[in-house]
């Protein structure tokens, strides 16, 4: 476990770009990783489990990685180091999981701000954008108290706010555009797993 708050963690990280061969290796069909990316309770995390399994990929959750390295929770780092604190250690954290080949990676809503993190999406894996309206994201998220950026009077317009400043981000980025909605999580998988076939991302 990485002692949390170490200042040298964050000033003397530096990060190494792959190798031409490495990236080679990295973009080869059968080993470039899917990554999802998308709002918060666009459902990354749980069709991202379910889509690894079918495809017999290894999962990884970019949040719960970052929360495992610093031995924290997300809330307890937004709580001491700010959102800024939280987004270099996401960077950091982009960069270990997006090097490793024939995963499946769920990403953490705000991934995508950054130029390098979009840098990164580009050049290391296929991106899967899974869209959500605002109404049935408010539904899923509406009890829940680990997010930080909803913990405020108004959620439904803070999601609403979320949507407007990521969405075009999300869509820019996207190799495969995914609605989510309110069906079973089984069939929402089988579903994605019949349009990355049909983008051939899969065979």
């Amino acid at each position: 476990m990485t002692d949390f708050l170490s200042a040298d963690l964050m000033q003397n990280e530096i990060l190494t770009p792959l190798s031409p061969e490495d990236l080679q290796q990295l973009v080869l069909p059968a080993n470039k990783p899917i990554i999802l990316v998308g709002m918060m309770g666009a459902g990354k995390t749980t069709l991202g489990r379910q889509l690894a399994r079918c495809l017999k990929r290894d999962f990884y959750d970019l949040d719960q990685e970052l929360v495992e390295r610093c031995g924290v929770p997300v809330t307890t780092i937004f709580d001491i180091e700010g959102e800024e604190g939280f987004r270099k250690r996401e960077t950091l954290e982009l960069d270990v999981c997006s090097r490793r080949p024939a995963v499946v990676l769920a990403t953490g809503g705000g991934a995508v701000l950054a130029d390098l993190n979009q840098n990164m999406l580009r050049e290391r894996g296929t991106v899967v954008y899974l869209r959500a309206n605002e109404n049935e994201l408010y539904r899923r998220l509406e009890r829940d108290k680990t997010r930080p950026l909803l913990q405020t009077a108004n959620p439904r317009q803070r999601i609403k706010e979320l949507i407007e400043q990521r969405g075009p981000i999300y869509e820019s980025l996207a190799d495969v555009v995914f609605e989510t909605g309110a069906g079973p999580v089984h069939t929402s998988v089988k579903q994605l797993i019949s349009v990355l076939k049909e983008q051939e991302v899969i065979e």
